[in-house]
C-alpha cells in the first residue's frame, strides 16, 4: 500500500505564499532548488518526531482556471516502490501524464498525473542514483 509522503503548494507569488504560511501555521521554508535545478522551497511543517508530512512550494507552472472552475488545491505526492510499474497502473486505470518522470538528482524519481476526475497528484520513488 502506498501513502502520501509529500505535498506541494503552487503559488503565483512565492514570497507572498511563504509569508502567508509562516504567519498562519508557523511553517519554515528551506531552499531545495539544488535537488530540482530550479527554484523550489521545502516546507517544514513541524518536528520529525511529530505526526505529519512536509511539503514543497514552487512558482505555479501554468495559470489556474480562476474562480468558479473547480478545485485549485495542494498537490499530494504518493511514495511508491516501483515508479514504472505504478505509472503503468495509473495509465491502465485511465489516468494521464501531466509532467513525465524526472530525476530529482541524488534523491528520487518524480512525476505528475491526472486521475480520472482531473485531479493532479505526484508519485515519488526514492533513489539516490537518480540523475
Amino acid at each position: 500500500m502506498s501513502r502520501v509522503v509529500h505535498f506541494e503548494v503552487h503559488a503565483d507569488d512565492v514570497e507572498r505564499a511563504k509569508a502567508f504560511y509562516t504567519s498562519v501555521f508557523g511553517w519554515e521554508f528551506q531552499d531545495y532548488g539544488h535537488f530540482v535545478d530550479s527554484a523550489y522551497w521545502g516546507i517544514i511543517t513541524g518536528p520529525d518526531d511529530q505526526m505529519g508530512i512536509n511539503g514543497g512550494l514552487l512558482q505555479r507552472p501554468v495559470p489556474t482556471g480562476g474562480p468558479g472552475v473547480g478545485s485549485n488545491a495542494f498537490v499530494c505526492t504518493i511514495g511508491v516502490g516501483d515508479y514504472d510499474a505504478t505509472e503503468a497502473a495509473i495509465l491502465a486505470a485511465g489516468g494521464q501524464v501531466v509532467l513525465p518522470k524526472m530525476a530529482l538528482a541524488g534523491m528520487a524519481w518524480q512525476g505528475y498525473y491526472l486521475d480520472t476526475e482531473g485531479n493532479t497528484f505526484g508519485i515519488h520513488q526514492p533513489d539516490p542514483e537518480a540523475r
